[in-house]
């Protein structure tokens, strides 16, 4: 991938402007340094607050719908995370291709490599897989740009070792983030995908609620995203994904909507 340039939003350049007020005003009256310490620490609390809200765009650039195509949009896509997993993403496949559907799988690198046919798989079925980090760290969002930077190279690699097709997106565990992760990403040539709506179903086994929370309403360019690792199973045991897929499938069918991957959403 090419690298893009970074470009710092406007909240990071007034960090950067609270920042250097605070040093100078504590070099040049020493008294106000209370003040401009609490003016950094309400500072830090936005950042924080930033990284925690996944569908922010105050850190950087963030996919949370389709770019806008020029007319009245009839696309979906479907964003399935934490794969592959053996038991469910096999099923997953089926029910994408009974449908004719496409969908975007953001894969754990350490996953891809050890489920690489299963991965091949994916990429055959004319799905694409994207990058979901190489270990899913739970404190992801708490790295410094070295580490994360490590973590994210290290799944282009895997993926691209894998399946012959390096990511073009990459999305953060949990949707969690810090300031750094624009600049790594920028380096790299990936673009930061989030959704529009997401069905909580690593935590919630009533299908019908997950399915609520995705359809209702399905709008054009809406990215919607499901789980097929780490996928929450309903009262009969079935992972919850295989419950909602279909029936999210027939309504956009119903909708006279089509699916389409992310990468085949981008402007040419």
């Amino acid at each position: 991938m090419i690298p893009r340039r970074w470009v710092p939003t406007p909240l990071l350049y007034a960090s950067a402007a609270v920042h250097l007020g605070a040093v100078a005003a504590a070099l040049v009256r020493p008294a106000a340094w209370p003040l401009a310490l609490g003016a950094v620490a309400l500072n830090h609390a936005a950042l924080t607050a930033a990284g925690l809200w996944p569908r922010s765009q105050l850190l950087g650039p963030n996919w949370v719908r389709l770019p806008a195509d020029g007319a009245e949009s009839a696309r979906i896509a479907i964003t399935i995370d934490d794969g592959p997993d053996p038991d469910v993403t096999p099923r997953v496949l089926s029910v994408l291709a009974q449908a004719g559907a496409e969908a975007t799988f953001f894969c754990v690198g350490e996953r891809v490599e050890r489920f690489a046919e299963l991965a091949r798989e994916i990429v055959r079925g004319g799905h694409s897989i994207e990058n979901h980090s190489q270990r899913h760290r739970h404190d992801f969002s708490l790295l410094g740009p070295r580490r994360m930077r490590a973590e994210i190279s290290r799944a282009q690699d895997v993926i691209e070792r894998v399946t012959g097709s390096r990511p073009w997106f990459f999305r953060a565990p949990a949707g969690l983030r810090n300031p750094f992760l624009e600049p790594v990403l920028s380096h790299l040539g990936l673009r930061l995908a989030s959704w529009t709506r997401r069905g909580f179903d690593t935590v919630n086994g009533n299908a019908d609620a997950v399915y609520q929370r995705l359809a209702h309403p399905l709008r054009g360019d809406d990215i919607l995203l499901l789980h097929d690792g780490n996928a929450a199973r309903g009262p009969g045991g079935t992972p919850v994904i295989l419950e909602v897929l279909p029936r999210l499938l027939e309504a956009i069918a119903a909708n006279q909507m089509r699916t389409v991957t992310l990468r085949s959403a981008l402007p040419r």
